[in-house]
């Protein structure tokens, strides 16, 4: 979604001050992407310059070119965004203005006045889509509020910097009191995870719980620790492996955010920055006492409880033999389960 556009209609007030373009109101949006961007979109796919590659590596130098032609004929000519379009449009959406900057995001209510709100966070490279297969389940027993990150998709392009973990939490508590929420409870995974985790810090006198998938750590034990586990050995190998393998994107998004403005469109940079404010404003994470309640899925998880344990107050562990760090798109019955089961009784 990070090439398109949409369109906002009909304003409505919502209930903080306000300022410039959208003056804090709330006001409904629908996405509304122009043809011509669908057109250009294909006639440079199909303008690809493919380059050589040694035959046999597979992917040990990167994606191989069978695999990304493959894929881009998908994009060109398989895939219908028409009917994707209007799938999320199917979901009421809405922007609002928060500490400067647009924010999308989708508010699908529940027919029971007394549900529990419920903030749901994705991570990167994602975007609201990650919760289409739960949106329907989930609104029986929640009322759901889904934001696409500062930066990335509808809430893009990026206003000003600094839109890291601590203020984008912050932003999603002022989401919250502005929908009229005095009550709530969080979700996410990936970078949503440490975002939800900081709702915990910045605004713990109206959260009532927090869950993440994938944990909010890193592994703070060597693989050869005979302490731990088969398991947990597997998730520490398994972290060390990918930062020696697979980490490229997070040292350069981390460092040059802007340089990948360059290769692709849109809000590619400005949710690539998001590592680079992370990495600026990274230090001891602040404990929370907010009951936390953490699901892995596969080793593709790699956080440890005990270190989870340091700063967060975990009240649940659940480690699944299926799914992925992706999870609400992997293996959504079980998030499904899992969200269920955890706010249950935190209404």
């Amino acid at each position: 979604m990070d090439t398109f556009q949409g369109t906002s209609q009909h304003a409505f007030p919502g209930t903080s001050e306000g300022t410039s373009e959208d003056a804090f109101e709330i006001r409904p949006f629908e996405i509304a992407v122009p043809q011509a961007d669908l057109d250009d979109l294909r006639d440079r796919l199909g303008r690809t310059r493919w380059p050589s590659e040694a035959p046999g590596q597979g992917w040990s130098r990167g994606t191989p070119v069978a695999y990304l032609k493959e894929l881009a004929d998908h994009w060109a000519n398989g895939y219908d965004w028409r009917a994707r379009e209007a799938r999320l449009n199917a979901h009421p959406q809405f922007t609002t203005v928060i500490d400067g900057q647009r924010i999308h995001f989708l508010h699908v209510r529940s027919a029971d006045p007394d549900a529990l709100p419920l903030l749901l966070t994705h991570g990167w490279p994602g975007s609201v889509v990650e919760f289409l297969e739960l949106i329907g389940p989930l609104s029986r027993d929640f009322h759901l509020v889904i934001p696409s990150l500062p930066g990335f998709g509808f809430s893009g392009p990026l206003t000003d910097s600094g839109w890291n973990t601590r203020r984008t939490a912050t932003a999603w508590a002022e989401l919250m009191r502005r929908l009229g929420y005095g009550r709530y409870g969080a979700q996410g995974g990936d970078l949503g995870a440490g975002i939800t985790r900081e709702l915990g810090v910045v605004d713990p006198e109206h959260v009532v719980a927090l869950h993440v998938n994938g944990g909010t750590t890193y592994p703070s034990a060597a693989e050869d620790d005979p302490t731990l586990s088969d398991r947990k050995r597997a998730r520490v190998r398994r972290m060390n492996e990918f930062m020696a393998e697979a980490g490229g994107y997070i040292a350069i998004q981390s460092t040059r955010p802007q340089t990948l403005a360059y290769g692709l469109t849109g809000t590619a940079a400005s949710s690539a920055a998001f590592y680079y404010e992370e990495a600026a404003a990274w230090g001891e994470p602040e404990p929370t006492s907010v009951p936390l309640g953490i699901a892995q899925f596969t080793v593709q998880d790699i956080a440890l409880r005990r270190d989870e344990e340091k700063i967060n107050n975990v009240v649940r562990w659940r480690d699944y033999d299926r799914g992925g760090h992706f999870a609400a798109l992997e293996a959504p019955d079980l998030m499904l389960t899992e969200i269920r089961e955890f706010f249950a009784d935190r209404r």
